[in-house]
């Protein structure tokens, strides 16, 4: 359908999981794509050959999306070689549990700073681009978590919670210039962590979700691909929840 064509996209934390998801699914409609990671390596090589071989135009940018200094040197790089950016998806993250009793202060400004931060520093970063553009669909991942809570997962869950809140504030803040900006929030998603849990685990959050299964990263992506598209260019300050029904409840 060619959704993204013409447009250029950068997610950040994409070398796998999600985000890889998000690149590959936005090159397959015709978006030139920019990747963010810590560092370079097999798998941020790999998805940019991958990419290319789906010919539109690719490259890896290792930065630390924490670091507001390092951003502003992505954004220096987007305008000077692509001059424009029309998508922008927030993914980069990590988690570090722990129940409060048990958690480091450290482990706390660890994941509010790549998890929060990080949101804030690129989208300040390219707001002034965009704003010139008078477009842009700004595309934070959250999760189910920052809706609901979850018991040892006070940091991520703060973190989440934070990103909803952000992400409607910009909405308001630049949709007078074209901008939208809203957030996607994840459910129970299938990845090698979570096959990794322990059976009655497993069959405990099966049991809570109406649709009776994990989620893909695939499905993420093309929630993600709605919003980056014109097919919602009528919807700005939403949170989407991919999670099969979970966030209804038992």
């Amino acid at each position: 359908m060619n959704l993204l064509k013409d447009k250029v996209a950068l997610i950040t934390g994409a070398s796998r999981g999600i985000g890889r998801s998000h690149a590959l699914l936005f090159a397959d409609e015709g978006a030139d794509i920019i990747f963010t990671d810590l560092v370079e390596n097999d798998n941020s090589a790999s998805l940019v050959e991958e990419l290319k071989s789906k010919g539109v135009r690719a490259h890896f940018l290792a930065s630390n999306a924490a670091d507001y200094e390092q951003t502003a040197e992505v954004a220096k790089w987007v305008a000077e070689n692509y001059g424009r950016l029309d998508v922008l998806v927030n993914n980069a993250g990590i988690t570090k549990d722990n129940l409060i009793l048990r958690m480091k202060p450290e482990d706390w400004d660890a994941v509010l700073a790549v998890n929060l931060r990080s949101v804030f520093n690129f989208t300040k970063a390219f707001a002034q681009m965009m704003m010139k553009q008078r477009s842009g669909s700004i595309i934070n991942i959250s999760s189910i978590v920052g809706i609901n809570g979850n018991a040892g997962q006070g940091n991520y869950s703060a973190s989440k919670a934070g990103i909803i809140g952000f992400t409607k504030s910009i909405a308001k803040e630049l949709g007078s210039r074209g901008i939208r900006c809203n957030a996607v929030a994840p459910g129970f998603i299938e990845t090698p962590m979570t096959q990794q849990l322990p059976e009655e685990v497993r069959k405990d959050w099966m049991s809570k979700i109406p649709l009776r299964r994990g989620g893909t990263d695939l499905d993420v992506a093309k929630t993600s691909l709605y919003l980056a598209s014109d097919l919602s260019a009528y919807v700005t300050g939403q949170v989407l929840s991919v999670d099969g029904g979970l966030v209804l409840g038992n």
